[in-house]
């Protein structure tokens, strides 16, 4: 998984964060499902409304793949579900 742990993107409009997913900083596949998730979100939301909670999950989710420590914190959660699972079947 190649991550980009230049400088954060700002982050601030619809447009930054559908330029970010563009490029391929966010998780495989938000490129595609942005738009989606996009238009269900402003379908639903009031006028008042319009930082909806997209834009804020998918704002994370770039920022969350900028983080060059990402693939180490998931790793490590992997581990400790692994061994876990191996501790409960008394393994």
């Amino acid at each position: 998984m190649e991550i980009n742990v230049s400088s954060p993107v700002p982050l601030r409009t619809i447009g930054d964060v559908r330029a970010a997913l563009l490029v391929g900083q966010g998780f495989p596949g938000d490129k595609n499902t942005f738009q989606i998730d996009l238009q269900r979100a402003l379908a639903a939301s009031s006028e008042a409304d319009l930082k909806a909670a997209v834009i804020v999950d998918y704002r994370g989710r770039v920022r969350l793949r900028q983080d060059p420590d990402f693939d180490v914190s998931v790793q490590e959660g992997i581990d400790l579900t692994m061994r876990l699972k191996r501790e409960a079947r008394g393994e």
